[in-house]
């Protein structure tokens, strides 16, 4: 395809946007799978409307009421052991209401990103957690055998509607990824020394998938942009997209994506911003606990100008997190909920997105 070359006025280096492609948008809500039929509908056809194209989900389980939404509680996919291909020891629940959700998701046009574990319920104690810790998990054999196995269990997955496995799915999914920001809790230099561990489980996950099964292999992100994107990643042949997860406002600049923009593309790669957001405090935005309420027009002016920083430097974007009710701030307060006094806002950058310029091609995976 002919491509047209961005030259920066104020870096020594260019990259490329792809002259057919655009940038989209999209959401998180890790706990998806849990919710109920109304909240299901509010916040597909609230997504619909903002043009976003795909929803990130995650296998976690969950008790009680998240972040101000009513669930119907559903286990972990490994509630009380270690499965290790065992197929009469998983709980497929969590499995099977997503496949009732990626129904209703595919009829509003929005593909799914499963991720499928996360180092949030590692570090909590699942049961990786408890046998393992948070070390022993990245670096011994054995929980890297029982890990595939669950990779392996959840691709395989038959759909309990279409007859078909998870990982033939290309019209309801969109990527897979491992584990929702691997290793973070142990800093940046213990992921640089453990970047294979990410190259094998991707691996795993291209097993079962092939090479052209029409999914992606995603990485999941990491705490920040420069711990998002690591050297051995770009050069995995196994995984096909760098997720970046930012938060700092230094990250949050066109000038801080590009260089990675050109190390991916060098690569062969393509990036993502997987997740980002405008904290609703007056805090640090990467730093969001609690504090004083920003007024609405201030938070309105943040979310405009990290939104058109991504754009700008051509890379599709993830918020964290769209909800389908009113948001209850609670601590690490990213939340929109649809119908807040921002959601026409983060509305009308999402649909601003679908007509930005991209730095890589997503055409041939997105609904």
């Amino acid at each position: 395809m002919r491509l047209l070359t961005f030259l920066s006025l104020t870096l020594p280096f260019s990259y490329q946007l792809v002259s057919s492609a655009n940038t989209f948008a999209g959401s998180n809500l890790y706990y998806a799978a849990g919710l109920r039929q109304d909240s299901r509908n509010t916040l597909l056809q609230g997504m619909k409307d903002a043009g976003m194209k795909v929803l990130r989900v995650w296998l976690d389980g969950q008790s009680f009421t998240q972040k101000g939404t009513p669930i119907d509680p559903f286990p972990d996919l490994e509630p009380s052991k270690i499965c290790n291909g065992d197929e009469s020891c998983y709980d497929d629940t969590v499995l099977e209401r997503l496949d009732d959700f990626m129904l209703d998701a595919q009829k509003q046009g929005i593909k799914l990103i499963i991720t499928m574990h996360s180092f949030n319920a590692l570090q909590a104690g699942d049961v990786y957690g408890k046998e393992y810790g948070t070390g022993f998990f990245y670096e011994q054999t054995a929980p890297q055998q029982a890990f595939d196995a669950r990779l392996v269990h959840i691709l395989n997955h038959v759909h309990t509607t279409l007859g078909k496995p998870w990982k033939e799915l290309n019209e309801y999914i969109f990527g897979f990824e491992a584990e929702n920001e691997a290793m973070i809790g142990k800093g940046q230099q213990y992921i640089q020394q453990h970047q294979q561990w990410q190259c094998d489980r991707a691996q795993a996950i291209r097993g079962q998938l092939g090479n052209n099964s029409g999914i992606l292999v995603l990485t999941g992100g990491e705490s920040f942009l420069t711990e998002s994107v690591q050297p051995d990643w770009l050069s995995c042949a196994a995984l096909d997209v760098i997720s970046i997860h930012a938060y700092g406002v230094g990250d949050l600049k066109t000038s801080a994506f590009e260089p990675f923009v050109q190390q991916a593309q060098n690569a062969g790669k393509k990036l993502i911003v997987e997740e980002w957001g405008a904290c609703f405090f007056d805090t640090e935005n990467n730093n969001c606990p609690s504090g004083n309420a920003l007024s609405t027009d201030a938070r309105n002016t943040n979310l405009k100008n990290f939104a058109n920083a991504i754009t700008g430097a051509g890379l599709a974007w993830l918020y964290w997190e769209v909800l389908p009710n009113t948001d209850p701030h609670d601590g690490s307060d990213y939340e929109i909920g649809i119908n807040d006094p921002s959601w026409s806002t983060l509305e009308s950058l999402a649909q601003q997105a679908l007509e930005a310029p991209g730095a890589f091609d997503f055409s041939a995976f997105l609904p």
